[in-house]
């Protein structure tokens, strides 16, 4: 997911298409969350890695 975003982020900035743009934060804050809550051992959405 955080791939993802970055992706996003960096079509949305360079094509001028503001709708990507947040897309792409949303999901990198999204996929940044998802990270370190599964690096400090806690399960998320009952599964301990997201891959």
């Amino acid at each position: 997911m955080i791939i993802l975003g970055v992706i996003l982020l960096l079509l949305g900035w360079l094509l001028g298409i503001s709708i990507l743009t947040t897309i792409g934060i949303i999901v990198l804050i999204i996929g940044l969350i998802f990270l370190v809550l599964g690096s400090v051992g806690r399960p998320v959405g009952g599964r301990r890695h997201w891959f």
